[in-house]
């Protein structure tokens, strides 16, 4: 039997990675099926991007979470939430960075600074970093991480891949989607 330093979890992200890799078998494999998907799932970034961000323009909950100026955005600021529209400059912007975030996972290298990468994703949802008025509750963090989910799977599952092929991509991104939550969620639970 292991023995799992249980505060280090808490203390040391890079241990904790480590765990969960070894306890879901995210290995090598997961990460060569991730990264052989990029050519064909790049060209559909833009449309799963706006397809989260169609949905998160559905429910005053998650929109307007983007009301706040965003760090590094230094464009004009709607008045309102009903004057921030889909088509708005900071929504731009925004999904600028959900589509780095998509194309990093799908092409990076998945050491040191990709692991930091992974568990800021979670703090800047936050009060911890970026702009201390976009505190996204972990409802919300949840629903947006259901959704990217079930839209990496159906777009997998669309795209013809040999059977084998196809497992082995939805198996990868599964454990890696659910190794990523627990990167945001490490954030919001108290340890």
């Amino acid at each position: 039997m292991q023995h799992i330093d249980e505060p280090r979890l808490e203390a040391d992200v890079a241990y904790r990675f480590q765990y969960l890799q070894e306890f879901t078998g995210f290995g090598p494999d997961d990460v060569a099926a991730i990264h052989a998907a990029a050519p064909v799932l790049a060209p559909i970034v833009p449309a799963l991007v706006d397809a989260v961000y169609e949905k998160l323009h559905q429910y005053d909950a998650t929109w307007r979470h983007f009301m706040p100026r965003q760090h590094g955005y230094d464009g004009p600021m709607p008045d309102n939430l009903e004057d921030l529209e889909l088509d708005h400059e900071q929504i731009t912007f925004r999904k600028l960075h959900l589509s780095r975030y998509l194309e990093a996972l799908v092409t990076r290298t998945y050491d040191a600074k990709m692991l930091l990468y992974l568990d800021m994703v979670g703090k800047i949802h936050t009060p911890d970093a970026g702009n201390k008025g976009i505190v996204v509750p972990l409802v919300q963090m949840n629903a947006l991480m259901t959704f990217v989910t079930d839209a990496l799977i159906a777009t997998i599952c669309g795209l013809g891949l040999p059977r084998e092929t196809e497992v082995a991509t939805l198996r990868a991104f599964n454990k890696l989607l659910w190794i990523q939550m627990d990167l945001i969620s490490r954030h919001y639970v108290p340890s």
